[in-house]
């Protein structure tokens, strides 16, 4: 159960996020992005419990696709991601715009909820019995919601810009050294993913 949250987790990246989600701080109240936060964070939460309860289901029965085809899938695209965080760090941003409302499900997708965190949610699904899974996944939306709230209000309380600039290339290094393990993970999920399928005999 805590080797499942710490690897969701790194496969979250609540400092990634919290980068990502600098654009919208500035622009944004402290009370307005709580909100929108806690709301994209319940999205997420609501989506992540669903493919827990369901497993690989929705691939066998709704999709019809091998859910093996689905970890390939997100590996190849954790790695493409760890790739753009590792080698353009900061450029690689993407910039969130919208309207208030609409910024929770911008954040939630695909920034929370993604192929490699739906890969995982059917994992544990998989590995660890239902309550498990939920108490899981309710640790890892606060954890979450904390480290992200948490270096929010550090950098605001900084009020020397060189301090701000510190943090935010601290906070830069740490984006490229987690790029690393989200493309081991990515590379694993792909080797895992075709032998799964070898050894079903599907390919």
């Amino acid at each position: 159960m805590i080797a499942a949250i710490v690897g969701f987790l790194v496969m979250l990246n609540p400092f990634a996020l919290f980068l990502y989600l600098k654009p919208i701080m500035s622009d944004l109240s402290d009370d307005d992005f709580r909100a929108v936060f806690i709301k994209a964070s319940g999205i997420s939460f609501g989506i992540f419990l669903g493919f827990l309860l369901l497993g690989d289901l929705v691939f066998k029965e709704v999709f019809r696709i091998n859910f093996e085809s689905f970890r390939i899938f997100g590996g190849i695209v954790l790695f493409s991601f760890a790739y753009i965080l590792i080698v353009q760090g900061k450029k690689g941003f993407i910039q969130i715009k919208g309207d208030l409302h609409d910024l929770a499900s911008e954040i939630a997708l695909p920034f929370m909820v993604g192929a490699g965190t739906i890969s995982l949610t059917v994992l544990m699904s998989e590995q660890l019995v239902l309550w498990q899974g939920v108490l899981s996944l309710i640790i890892i939306m606060l954890i979450n919601f904390v480290i992200v709230m948490g270096m929010k209000s550090i950098r605001s309380a900084m009020r020397s810009p060189k301090l701000q600039i510190a943090f935010d290339k601290n906070m830069e290094l740490l984006l490229r050294i987690n790029g690393f393990f989200l493309g081991a993970i990515g590379v694993d999920m792909v080797v895992t993913g075709i032998s799964n399928l070898v050894s079903t005999g599907v390919v």
